[in-house]
């Protein structure tokens, strides 16, 4: 984050030595911008008026500035734009009527070890209570606060160390996703257990704790209904764990990783698209697996010019001068 300089209010009132029978003598104030010496020191008078917020509150200059900046397309859409609050609050209303629809029976949603994703496999259900599970980022909680700094300069590399700070202190800065706080209490009332499994440090348990809490999602415990990242950035063991006692009737995400992590695995972009487009992994998008929109980063928003545009599929205009 930027240091902004803080300027300081400086005035002086130089005041001649007085006797009892002279009268006090008043030197003249030096006018805004000018320099002087006092005690060894220079100094220079500003024109401010009052003296600057004591907690370091940025003033509406420093606002003003921010606002005119121009916001990447991409960053307008997620967090600022009434589609991708459509399409969300869209996501969960149809998770929630999938969820209390499934019954406790049969097979969940979490591919078993050892599945693939040309011949998934499943979790089994039978004697555990329903549980949905959900990524946090960008899929129930919205990092405002980081993510205005990185519509600052989006071409900058992920910084770890700036993220982690977010996680430990970012809570006030973040909003629900538009339809999460609804679909987390509905779920919770037809007695669904809500789950975020997280790529967020186990170590910043409380900073994830009190960002969820803060975007109005309710309390969660770690291990119980919070499980998040402790070594490698893989979900597949956490999901394994959170299957083997609930039956997980269905996921949410913003990234496929939130799903499963085979799809890491998967060289590229086109052949990535084909895997989740393809076969028995293309019945589950809005029938157990549920995807939120994101535009900003993470694994979609990868792919070469070739990947993107099949060659078998260029136009040339030839109306064009």
């Amino acid at each position: 984050m930027m240091r902004r300089a803080v300027p300081m209010l400086a005035a002086v009132a130089l005041l001649a030595g007085c006797g009892p029978t002279r009268a006090p003598r008043v030197a003249t104030l030096p006018a805004p911008g000018q320099t002087y010496t006092a005690d060894g020191r220079l100094v220079r008078v500003t024109g401010l008026t009052a003296l600057p917020a004591p907690d370091g509150a940025v003033r509406a200059t420093a606002t003003a500035t921010a606002a005119g900046q121009a916001v990447p397309p991409q960053f307008q859409f997620l967090y600022g734009s009434a589609e991708a609050a459509a399409l969300s609050r869209q996501a969960f209303r149809a998770l929630v009527a999938y969820a209390t629809y499934r019954r406790a029976a049969g097979d969940g949603v979490v591919l078993a070890p050892g599945a693939t994703l040309a011949a998934p496999q499943w979790q089994p259900c039978e004697g555990k209570q329903r549980a949905a599970v959900f990524d946090a980022d960008e899929t129930v909680i919205l990092n405002l606060g980081v993510e205005a700094l990185a519509a600052r300069d989006p071409a900058a590399p992920f910084d770890a160390a700036q993220w982690a700070r977010w996680e430990r202190t970012g809570a006030k800065a973040v909003a629900p996703v538009p339809g999460a706080v609804e679909a987390f209490a509905a779920l919770r009332a037809a007695n669904i257990a809500v789950i975020v499994n997280s790529n967020r440090s186990a170590a910043e348990f409380a900073g994830t704790i009190a960002a969820l809490k803060a975007a109005g999602l309710g309390d969660f415990t770690p291990g119980v209904d919070l499980f998040l990242r402790n070594g490698p950035s893989g979900k597949d063991d956490r999901r394994t764990a959170i299957a083997t006692r609930y039956c997980v009737v269905a996921m949410a995400g913003d990234q496929l990783g939130d799903f499963s992590d085979l799809f890491a695995a998967i060289p590229s972009t086109a052949e990535r698209r084909r895997a989740a487009d393809g076969g028995a992994i293309a019945a589950l998008w809005g029938n157990g697996w549920f995807v939120l929109p994101n535009p900003v980063y993470g694994s979609g928003v990868k792919g070469g010019f070739d990947d993107v545009f099949p060659a078998d599929r260029r136009w040339v205009d030839g109306g064009a001068r």
